[in-house]
């Protein structure tokens, strides 16, 4: 990069010079000053901006990385980019917890009935036709998959996703990809049984149709019997829940939050 580019940092004087680096290119970030896709100077243009080391640099980007703010690309043309993969690395941290056994099924089943019950409540305030249109379309193909003899346990966690989302909450839905996943790696280790996606199908009907009748308390008492209905056959899986997560992997069910 030549001498004529733009000053846009500042020099740095700390212990952890590399924490400043990378709370400063955030900052730029949140003030959209950067945006996903704009590419940051080149390490060496980075340091002289800086007024620091390359190796400085270095750490402040892998830091940035990690948090998911910037992707690094090796090779001609690649570099810093700033991205917007923060969503992906709570689900990821999220993840993290379960395989290091810090979170128990009881936990992680209890917090989502009171999560749900909370959405299913915003719900009402929030929901326009085309979360409607969306729902009815997530029961449409889970009964395709039972018609077709296969479980529709992605299509099931997805009508929840799609409510958290209908609550124009954000935090709702990132809350809500993250638990979805986890207990989508679970559900993946629990033997096929149609039945239990048939279950799921019916109460969504039921929810879908108080939600078009406008029947709020209808609505969270029929979310609140479905999530005990589920938590009881999740307590009937053997085993520690960061063994399920850990055997299973990531699969569909943890994109619902990625794809946000």
């Amino acid at each position: 990069m030549s001498d004529n580019t733009p000053i846009i940092f500042s020099p740095i004087k700390s212990r952890r010079s590399f924490d400043e680096i990378a709370l400063e290119v955030k900052e730029l970030i949140f003030k959209g000053v950067l945006k996903p896709g704009d590419k940051l100077p080149s390490e060496t243009e980075l340091a002289r901006q800086f007024k620091l080391g390359r190796q400085t640099i270095r750490e402040a980007l892998r830091v940035l990385e990690l948090s998911g703010f910037i992707t690094v690309q090796k090779g001609y043309g690649g570099g810093p980019t700033i991205a917007d993969n923060v969503l992906s690395r709570i689900g990821s941290l999220f993840f993290d917890a379960l395989r290091f056994d810090k979170i128990s099924l009881e936990e992680l089943t209890v917090a989502r009935i009171k999560i749900e019950r909370m959405i299913m409540g915003e719900v009402f305030s929030s929901i326009d036709e085309k979360g409607i249109l969306l729902l009815e379309n997530n029961i449409e193909k889970a009964k395709h998959q039972i018609a077709i003899k296969k479980m529709a346990t992605s299509e099931n966690l997805e009508f929840h996703q799609i409510l958290a989302v209908s609550t124009q909450n954000q935090v709702f839905a990132i809350v809500t990809g993250a638990v979805l996943g986890a207990m989508g790696a679970v559900m993946s280790n629990l033997p096929k049984d149609v039945s239990v996606s048939k279950q799921a199908i019916v109460f969504h009907e039921r929810i879908l149709k108080a939600i078009k009748q406008k029947k709020k308390r209808l609505a969270i008492k029929l979310m609140q019997m479905h999530l005990e209905q589920s938590k009881e056959g999740l307590e009937k899986s053997p085993g520690k829940l960061s063994e399920k997560v850990q055997s299973s992997g990531r699969g569909a069910a943890e994109d619902l939050l990625l794809e946000e």
